[in-house]
């Protein structure tokens, strides 16, 4: 039942946008070309990343990904997580694939949480893009508080879910 409410609502936005251009409602028609620009540059991005995070899945040990990133990782963990995060290309569409990867190779939640956060916080080309606008001063203040609260609060959520015995489904 619910495979045909979610069929049936898909079908009703693909005829809305269909109408909306041929009776040329803008509203309609500003829906449709996000719809494909956001498309194109899903389909720009995340065939490429799938490959790297395949190869990614290959060719790093889990052992390396255990020893730098798992249970018994100092703060040196949470340093690599938020390395990996600033290099990362394709932004949360790239990040959650790497994360299911990191979890199932033995990196422990928190520093999962972390990589999550600094993803958001602090790659490279946003970086570069807010200093140029915004100002050196602006973008180290920001990353020298964002980056220890994303920590703490990765610890937190981590603790949380440890102490409630969550377990992601398929594991």
């Amino acid at each position: 039942m619910k495979n045909i409410i979610k069929i049936t609502l898909i079908i009703i936005y693909f005829i809305f946008i269909i109408v909306s251009f041929f009776y040329h409602y803008e509203v309609g028609e500003a829906i449709g070309k996000n719809f494909l620009s956001f498309a194109l540059s899903m389909l720009k991005i995340v065939p490429v990343a799938f490959i790297l995070i395949g190869l990614f899945e290959v060719w790093i040990k889990r052992e390396t990904i255990e020893k730098h990133l798992g249970k018994d990782s100092s703060w040196i963990g949470f340093f690599w997580a938020i390395i990996l995060s600033s290099t990362t290309a394709g932004g949360l569409y790239v990040a959650f694939p790497i994360s299911a990867v990191l979890y199932k190779k033995g990196a422990k939640l928190s520093i999962i949480f972390t990589y999550l956060g600094a993803v958001s916080v602090c790659r490279i080309p946003m970086t570069i893009f807010e200093v140029s606008f915004l100002g050196i001063k602006f973008t180290l203040i920001r990353l020298l508080v964002s980056l220890p609260l994303i920590i703490v609060s990765s610890i937190v959520m981590s603790r949380i879910l440890t102490i409630t015995h969550f377990k992601i489904k398929g594991n």
